[in-house]
């Protein structure tokens, strides 16, 4: 168990002699009770250590960010209409979306109160930077969606999840664990991050649809939502016209009209064109230029031997199988 998790157990709280607000408590614990990789917090801590302070000064920014991605993950399965969230059913297939979006607006504020507490100067700004990309990136993405456009380069979908993904998953973290440890963020944490964290992005791109038992997002629920990932827009790119139009045809439906035979289809197409392992190929350049940079920050770490399991954990962004 990461050492955050007792911090969120002991911050959200468990109950309410209010009527209903029972099931509010409830609904806030559901997504951190369900686990997950624990990635953020464990990368800010790993962080702080190897600038020089304790997890006890780092816990709340740590347990903070594992809250944002509570939060995010509630309203990110609803805007994109998803079924499961690690392994269950998502929030608002439980309760209905009204109670999802207001469970997700609760634990922000939680978010914002572990933020508070942990009184590290400038974490206030990180954060509220870290949201506000966030939020850019998932605006980039729906809108796509919603348009109906499919003129998607690499480029675009490098620089969408550079903002959805990779602030909040490796920029912040870094930054976050070195403003912890009373130290000024490294001005090469920012390349370093948002290729790490497109790294990370492509290799769940790729998991949602190659993902085994201990995956614990829907399979294939990228393609059923209509996702531009590298993976589809490289298969697009090299199709034949007739399998683009009948691929283009399928996507552009409603969810409830995407029938099972289409998906296997088309899950099959992208599986059997290479375009997977050409996207991890992506992924891997990604990776290691990051890894590259921050070996480079980690020099000044009075702590390098802890920089170690940091590496460690970074590297494995691009190589994950959950």
């Amino acid at each position: 168990m990461q050492p955050f998790w007792p911090y969120i157990d002991a911050l959200l709280p468990k109950g309410s002699p209010v009527p209903g607000i029972d099931l509010l408590c409830q609904m806030m614990r559901d997504y951190p009770a369900r686990g997950g990789k624990g990635l953020r917090g464990q990368l800010l801590l790993e962080c702080a250590a190897a600038f020089g302070v304790g997890k006890e000064r780092a816990l709340p920014l740590a347990a903070a960010l594992e809250l944002f991605q509570s939060w995010v993950l509630i309203h990110d399965d609803i805007e994109d209409a998803s079924e499961e969230r690690r392994g269950g059913p998502a929030l608002h297939r439980l309760h209905g979306i009204p109670l999802a979006i207001n469970a997700g607006d609760a634990l922000h504020a939680y978010m914002w109160q572990a933020v508070l507490s942990s009184a590290v100067p400038g974490a206030a700004e990180e954060f509220l930077a870290t949201v506000q990309r966030t939020a850019e990136g998932q605006h980039i993405e729906l809108l796509w969606i919603r348009s109906g456009t499919w003129s998607v380069s690499s480029a675009d979908y490098l620089q969408m999840v550079q903002l959805k993904t990779a602030h909040y998953t490796v920029v912040a973290p870094l930054r976050l664990g070195m403003l912890a440890a009373g130290v000024q963020p490294d001005a090469r944490l920012l390349p370093a991050g948002l290729a790490l964290g497109a790294a990370f992005q492509i290799c769940d791109d790729a998991l949602n649809l190659t993902g085994g038992p201990t995956y614990g997002k829907e399979r294939a629920g990228d393609l059923l939502e209509g996702k531009r990932t590298l993976i589809l827009l490289d298969w697009l790119a090299s199709a034949g016209e007739a399998d683009r139009q009948r691929a283009l045809d399928w996507l552009g439906r409603p969810r409830a009209e995407k029938d099972q035979a289409g998906l296997a289809w088309l899950e099959g197409q992208l599986r059997g064109s290479g375009a997977v392992e050409r996207a991890m190929e992506v992924a891997a350049t990604e990776a290691r230029r990051g890894l590259g940079i921050l070996a480079e920050v980690w020099k000044a770490a009075p702590h390098p031997e802890r920089t170690l399991a940091l590496q460690e954990t970074l590297a494995g962004l691009a190589d994950r199988t959950h």
